[in-house]
This record gives structure tokens, sequence and C-alpha cells, in this order.
């Protein structure tokens, strides 16, 4: 009888925070990432969502692994995690309308982020129900976490202002910081640039550099682009196999 493998939880939950950030260090879900981070309300919104669908694809494929056919996995992936995410869209849009106006069809294309599909692919569909979830979780903070501290960057220096909107979302009198007027007085005014896409490239790339070094120094491997080889659907991708034959 084979020997049951052990799985250390609090290691699978914290490699998403640093050691394999799915934006900062796996560089995944970047579409998303630059387009909802413009606020830090609307990139928390992304990374809470995100992280339900996350939690319950992982758990749901995982215990539907041994049922589902090998070769109809990545379709059979697909109608799971988009069930969710419609239950998911439909929630927000009874309970915080303004969030699934504010993210518009980035919410339903969660669908398709890479992040999900990937951990569906690399993790859920080949380990137990409840390190499943647990890894869903880590990579679901650490999504998170990016966007917070990508929205954080861009709304304080690009508009001058800091959880704008939350009084919208949560139904709360706090309406946020506003800071313009202080910058006003000082001659100073916000950079609009950095909540256009060009700003969001650049604090995306001092983002990366930032969490690569801090990785380095506590002895992780050095992110790096590794081609095909790095992607989940390596071995069912026909442009590989076709480069591989020539």
């Amino acid at each position: 009888m084979a020997e049951k493998k052990k799985y250390n939880y609090c290691k699978e939950l914290t490699k998403g925070f640093l050691r394999e950030n799915p934006v900062l260090r796996l560089v995944l879900g970047t579409c998303p990432t630059l387009a909802t981070s413009t606020s830090v309300v609307n990139g928390l919104g992304m990374g809470i969502a995100a992280t339900i669908v996350l939690v319950c694809s992982n758990i749901a494929i995982s215990a539907l692994r041994k049922v589902i056919p090998s070769k109809a996995r990545i379709p059979a992936y697909i109608v799971i995690i988009a069930s969710f995410v419609t239950m998911v869209q439909m929630l927000v849009k009874a309970f915080v309308p303004a969030l699934d106006e504010s993210l518009g069809v980035f919410l339903p294309l969660i669908v398709v982020n890479c992040i999900i599909l990937g951990r569906a692919e690399a993790f859920a569909g080949k380990n137990p129900v409840l390190v499943s979830a647990v890894d869903g979780l880590g990579m679901g903070i650490g999504f998170t976490a990016a966007l917070f501290c990508m929205g954080t960057v861009r709304e304080i220096i690009g508009a001058g202002t800091f959880l704008t909107g939350l009084d919208t979302m949560i139904g709360s009198s706090f309406k946020g910081f506003d800071f313009t007027g202080a910058l006003s007085k000082i001659g100073l005014a916000p950079m609009t640039i950095f909540i256009l896409p060009a700003g969001g490239f650049f604090v995306f790339g001092i983002l990366m550099a930032l969490a690569n070094r801090l990785a380095e120094k506590k002895g992780m491997k050095k992110a790096s682009l590794n081609g095909c080889e790095g992607c989940p659907h390596a071995a069912a991708c026909g442009k590989r196999q076709e480069g591989e034959a020539k």
C-alpha cells in the first residue's frame, strides 16, 4: 500500500505570497492586474473575487480529478471555473453593484484568468482537496496583495486619493482620503500618467524588481522566463509539438 504524501499546509499557503507570487514572480494575470489596479478599491474587489473563484474551483477540480478524462481536462476545468465565476458575478451584481460597474468586463473574464486555470492544471488536478483549497487561498492572497500594492501607488500618485469609492462598495460613511487640496497648496498636482497604461506598466515593473530582489535575498530561486517549458499546458500545446518536430 502506497504511503500517503505529507503536505506542509503552512508552506502551501505562504508560497503564493512571495516565492511563487502569481503576479510579481510568475507574471500571470497581467491584463486584469494592469486594468483594475487604477484604484485600491477596484484592485481589492478583483482580488477578492478571483480568490473566491480560485478556492472554489480548486476544491471542485481536485474532488473530480479522478473522474475527469485526461484528454478533456482543460474544457472540464473551464466549465467548472465559468460556473463559479457566474455565481460570483451574480452575487457582486446583487450586493455590490458599484464594484460590478467599476470592474466591467474584467469580472466575467476571470474565467480565462491564467492564474486560475494554471493552478487547476498544475496543482488542483494532481492533489487532494484540502491542500488544493489552501493552495488556491494562498495564490489568491498573493494576487490580491499585488493588486493592493499597485493600486496604492497608482491611486496616491496618479489621483491624489486613497481608498476612494469604499463608501459605495461597502455602504459606509468613510469616503477615503483626498490629498489633492494639500498638494495644490504647495504647488503640486497628481501625476495622471500613473493611472494610465504607461504608468501601470512602470509601477508593475518596479514592484516586480522589488519582489524578485526580496526573494533573492531570502535565498529563493531567481525568477526567469522559461519559454514553453514553464507553461502548464505545454504538453498539450500544438505549437510546441510542431516546434519539436522541426
